[in-house]
């Protein structure tokens, strides 16, 4: 099942992080402001964004085969197969997932791609990460928080500088979990390739999106109180749990799934 909201305005006027995301991954889901800001940025975001993506596949694999059955994720972006819930109702098919994302193209094609298995949940939440209690609210109607939830942040919480509480936003959505309920988060770093790192920010901004990239140390903040699920916090292509191991490669990005004890 799938359930829908009424379809607001898409401002295509400026550029959006899930529609830039989606050019990166060579989508065909943007619009001309969202290629200006990726076309300005270096090569090596496309393989960070192709990075993203492959870690998330075996991250939420991995949190399946373990029992996991219900997924919150939120900055889900535009669909791009495979999806979170492709991925986890292939081995659970009664798997629940809520999706979540703030940008209204997001939602279109959520409705028309995010096709849950006949035997399990997909649904759509249109909310700001930003706004956790509305995520939460709305999750409850089809999450049981009584239950271990997999709480899924992909390259999201560098869009939420310090200024806006990005740590305190992800202490308030994991303090919700029950134990045994897992976090899964990726985020751009500040402290490897520092130069692409300026270029990187300095066009975003122009695109009037402000970054707020972290130091190893910031992100691992993130995962505070919880326990990390070996090989720890790593850069995205270091992450895996099960054979075939990834091609090793250099990232600027960080990645790490950790349980709630």
């Amino acid at each position: 099942m799938t359930t829908g909201t009424p379809h607001p305005h898409i401002d295509t006027s400026k550029a959006h992080p899930a529609r830039v995301y989606d050019w990166l991954l060579g989508g065909k889901d943007n619009y001309p402001v969202d290629e200006e800001v990726g076309t300005r940025l270096p090569p090596e975001a496309a393989d960070a964004a192709r990075q993203n993506r492959a870690f998330m596949n075996r991250a939420v694999a991995w949190l399946a085969s373990q029992g996991i059955d219900q997924f919150l994720d939120i900055g889900t972006g535009i669909p791009t197969e495979p999806n979170l819930h492709q991925i986890v109702q292939k081995i659970t098919p009664t798997a629940k997932v809520v999706y979540t994302d703030n940008d209204p193209i997001v939602l279109r094609h959520a409705e028309a791609l995010l096709v849950s298995h006949p035997d399990g949940v997909t649904d759509y939440i249109e909310a700001d990460v930003r706004e956790p209690q509305v995520i939460l609210e709305r999750a409850r109607h089809i999450l049981d928080f009584e239950r271990p939830v997999a709480l899924s942040l992909i390259a999201l919480m560098h869009f939420i500088p310090d200024s806006q509480d990005a740590h305190g936003i992800v202490r308030g959505l994991v303090d919700t979990l029950p134990s045994g309920s897992y976090l899964v988060l990726s985020h751009a770093a500040s402290d490897l390739y520092e130069e692409q790192v300026r270029q990187v920010v300095a066009e975003y901004a122009k695109g009037g999106i402000e970054l707020g990239f972290r130091t190893r140390d910031e992100v691992a903040r993130f995962f505070d109180g919880l326990e990390l699920v070996e090989p720890g916090l790593v850069t995205a292509p270091h992450w895996f749990r099960t054979d075939p191991a990834p091609e090793p490669e250099g990232s600027g990005i960080y990645a790490g799934v950790a349980r709630v004890l």
